[in-house]
């Protein structure tokens, strides 16, 4: 990759020790982050795959619980609908059969039609990354920040819709009411350059403190 790239890419997380470090500076910045690694112990990678799959895993979670989510994604895969070339060959009711609404399908089909480059967003901007995935149907901004966090490894992306995140940070630092997603970007900006491990540490932090789960 060249400089230039890099540096419109920023930092990527791809192994543990970058979360570590990432922890650390959140720590020594925050003293609320530091009493929460107390907590939650050292934070997981969470790093995905990218690609299409990995989209379309996104798109069948979207409004159901982590259960169903799964139950449904182990269906498509024995079925072998987890490429674009499955999706776009197979009929309406066999997307049905395996547990997506008919507004998935459409989703679905959107996202085989779109034909993202997926090699090329690995190189690229945030800001072009997710313009690219949320011109298609059905992929909001939410989705498209998950992924540059766990599928691209982005170290300075945050999700400020997930209300996971807007719940632990209403308990961690102690405020009245959930920060809605626009005070959360503005609070969040203070985590840069470790943004994404903000969000782990906020995700580890919801498990210990809720004792529920965050996002699948």
């Amino acid at each position: 990759m060249a400089e230039k790239e890099r540096s419109n890419v920023g930092r990527i997380i791809t192994t543990s020790d970058c979360v570590a470090e990432g922890a650390a500076w959140l720590a020594r910045a925050e003293p609320r982050f530091a009493r929460a690694l107390e907590l939650t112990g050292p934070l997981p990678l969470r790093r995905k795959p990218d690609g299409f799959a990995q989209l379309l895993s996104a798109i069948v979670s979207q409004q159901v619980s982590v259960a169903a989510a799964n139950a449904i994604w182990n269906r498509m895969r024995d079925a072998r609908l987890t490429g674009p070339r499955k999706i776009m060959w197979a009929s309406d009711e066999e997307l049905r059969a395996v547990g997506l609404s008919r507004q998935k399908v459409k989703y679905a089909r959107a996202l085989a039609e779109a034909r993202i480059d997926f090699k090329a967003l690995r190189d690229a901007p945030n800001h072009e990354v997710f313009a690219t995935l949320t011109e298609v149907s059905g992929i909001g901004i939410w989705t498209a920040e998950i992924y540059a966090m766990f599928s691209l490894g982005r170290a300075d992306v945050f999700a400020p819709g997930d209300l996971a995140l807007q719940e632990a940070t209403r308990v961690l630092f102690d405020l009245e009411a959930r920060p809605k997603e626009r005070a959360l970007r503005e609070m969040a900006e203070a985590w840069s350059p470790w943004r994404a491990v903000a969000a782990r540490l906020l995700f580890a932090y919801y498990h210990v403190a809720k004792d529920r789960e965050g996002i699948r």
